[in-house]
């Protein structure tokens, strides 16, 4: 009895051993799956789970130098978001935030830099060549002006005016350089429902904060107004 007792005490100071030595190995890893999940919030908006404006430009900047030439920049700005707000409230607002958001993403795939720069203003970052560039974009602008239904079982009317940049067409790498392009680009042809793909015009045009564009003779893609 007393060697039973014995081999039973020595396997519970065994498991005990066990239990104080994973213990602080589990809450070690809870802490890092908390850590990670908080770091991984400050990269992403929380309303559309796009990066925020930092992490998109280090993700955009990397597919800039993988891609090059092959690199379209795309700028993206809601069509009269604010009377959708005013007429259907701000719920409604952020339902068509987050579809946009959606239907970026699934345009652009998972290797693509997305981001919400701020309010109601997007901006892609993709490997697309020239050979593909007219159809893409088209698609992109159907997606985006598909009526968006709310949870009421409302439908919002939508649009979003689309403006792109690449290195092939304008002979610039830089990310911020393409993005002034691009800005200037989409408000050459805002409210047309169409997406404009920036010439070397567009790279001269002066603009405060992006958002003052001449008539430079565009290059227009997409849907009619």
């Amino acid at each position: 009895m007393n060697s039973v007792l014995r081999t039973h005490a020595r396997i519970g100071e065994r498991a005990l051993l066990l239990t104080t030595a994973i213990v602080p190995l589990t809450g070690w890893a809870v802490h890092a799956t908390v850590l990670h999940r908080q770091l991984a919030a400050t990269r992403r908006d929380p309303l559309t789970g796009l990066l925020r404006r930092d992490t998109y430009t280090l993700r955009a900047r990397r597919i800039l130098r993988r891609h090059g030439a092959n690199t379209t920049v795309i700028l993206v700005d809601q069509d009269h978001f604010k009377g959708v707000n005013d007429r259907f409230g701000h719920a409604a607002g952020d339902t068509v935030l987050a579809a946009t958001a959606e239907r970026l993403t699934r345009w652009a795939g998972p290797h693509a830099a997305i981001g919400r720069l701020g309010g109601d203003e997007f901006a892609v970052v993709v490997n697309l060549p020239a050979e593909g560039r007219r159809l893409r974009l088209e698609q992109l602008v159907g997606m985006l002006c598909a009526p968006v239904r709310l949870s009421d079982g409302r439908t919002v009317a939508v649009g979003a005016s689309v403006g792109a940049a690449s290195p092939d067409v304008l002979g610039v790498h830089e990310l911020s350089a393409l993005q002034r392009a691009a800005d200037a680009a989409l408000y050459d042809g805002k409210h047309s429902g169409r997406a404009v793909l920036a010439n070397a015009a567009h790279t001269t045009i002066p603009t405060v904060n992006g958002r003052r564009a001449g008539r430079p003779g565009t290059h227009i893609w997409g849907r009619a107004a």
